[in-house]
């Protein structure tokens, strides 16, 4: 039999997916989901436990002797107004950890993630013949925040549970449904997000004289930051920086007393991270130093990801059993994305390597070629976009027999 036979689909899977997708909570916040998703396990037969890394779940199903599988799905949703015109729209809102009350949609599909992993669980307890040993299931909270990874791990993960041997997972992307993509090591970019305060002296707005002007300090600093990716790292090197936010002052006539600047950094390498961040402590200091400011300037981190990087041979052996099952023409390579995730967080931490990868989840009919170079990938809506939802089926079909299909390749029946 292969790894891919006899997967059975529950047909409420769908309307477990319309009420996930129309409930979504923010990071840390996934209270009503993890009841949902702990509540279905139990029901299984899984060993669970709740509260781990705050919202997280654990189920966990020994079968015999054999290897240790962790597969991991995300359950948190953004802080994004959804505009996808479904009748199972999100009209969520909810209060962030700011405060702010925000409206929030599964415009990233973890509620996708979730309900493919619940099928997976169902269908490997109810064919336990078809594999032996552990099956670790990680619902994680908080991705979007890359922080539930760790947070998981802080919390006893690979203490508490058994250490993994391979770590699985998968990501819907704006692909042809019907598709899976994967890319051998670096995979997905490292992501730190900064916010840089810089202090000068408010004055009026007639009196420029009297100022030391932050807005001036800031827009060179601005400016000055574009050279490292153009003049510092290694030009064979990719990396990304990105000054999202300026923001100094509130009136046309008043000289502010400090602006402030969020700035993002996406990188493949450990050692350009580094230097990239160096030359950003450098320049910024340097430029308030230029300018006479009164105090030096902070510089705090709000958000990291680690470089996600996929163990070749890992990812060879699953996508060659999801070439078995969907043949090789639908098994793409789409190279290293510049998007981040954490879930390479679970694999450096319990020393197990990582073996990810993307589900496409779009309607086939809008692709013109069907791989990585189609055109149609710069129209259709991506994940975080207020327009993205994948298409229902056949994704959850594929989401559940690849999640399986990966669990039965890793943990063979004697």
């Amino acid at each position: 039999m292969s790894a891919h036979d006899n997967v059975t689909i529950n047909p409420t899977l769908e309307d477990l997916y319309r009420d996930l997708h129309s409930h979504p909570e923010l990071g840390f916040q996934e209270h009503r989901t993890s009841e949902i998703v702990a509540k279905r396990l139990t029901e299984l037969g899984y060993e669970v436990t709740t509260g781990v890394g705050k919202t997280g779940v654990v189920g966990i199903l020994k079968n015999g002797a054999g290897p240790t599988a962790l597969i991991r799905a995300d359950m948190d949703a953004l802080p994004v107004k959804e505009d996808t015109g479904l009748p199972y729209a999100s009209t969520v809102t909810a209060t962030d950890a700011s405060g702010k009350v925000v409206p929030v949609a599964h415009a990233c599909g973890h509620d996708l993630h979730t309900t493919c992993l619940l099928g997976a669980a169902e269908a490997l307890i109810t064919d336990k013949g078809s594999w032996a040993g552990t099956l670790m299931l990680v619902f994680q909270p908080a991705e979007e925040l890359g922080a539930g990874a760790q947070t998981m791990v802080d919390d006893g993960l690979f203490d508490r549970f058994p250490k993994p041997d391979i770590v699985l997972g998968q990501h819907v992307a704006p692909l042809p449904a019907g598709k899976i993509a994967g890319h051998a090591g670096p995979s997905y970019a490292a992501s730190d997000s900064l916010r840089i305060t810089l202090v000068g002296k408010g004055a009026h707005g007639s009196m420029p004289e009297a100022s030391i002007d932050p807005v001036v300090m800031a827009a060179s600093t601005v400016l000055r930051l574009q050279t490292i990716i153009s003049r510092e790292i290694p030009s064979t090197a990719t990396a990304v920086l990105t000054v999202g936010s300026f923001h100094a002052g509130d009136a046309a006539n008043v000289i502010p007393g400090e602006a402030e600047l969020q700035l993002n950094i996406r990188s493949y390498d450990t050692r350009v991270r580094e230097r990239i961040l160096s030359s950003v402590d450098r320049i910024v200091k340097g430029e308030a130093t230029t300018s006479g400011a009164p105090q030096e300037p902070t510089v705090t981190e709000i958000e990291r990801f680690p470089i996600v990087a996929n163990d070749a041979d890992a990812l060879a052996k699953t996508l060659g059993a999801f070439a078995d099952w969907l043949g090789k023409d639908k098994i793409m390579d789409p190279g290293a994305g510049a998007g981040s995730e954490d879930v390479g967080i679970l694999a450096t931490s319990s020393g197990a390597p990582l073996s990810y990868w993307l589900l496409g989840g779009t309607d086939p009919s809008l692709f013109t070629t069907g791989d990585m170079t189609d055109p149609a990938l710069l129209t259709v809506p991506s994940n975080h976009s207020p327009h993205y939802a994948p298409v229902i089926e056949p994704t959850i079909t594929l989401g559940v027999t690849a999640l399986v299909t990966a669990a039965r390749t890793w943990l063979p029946a004697s």
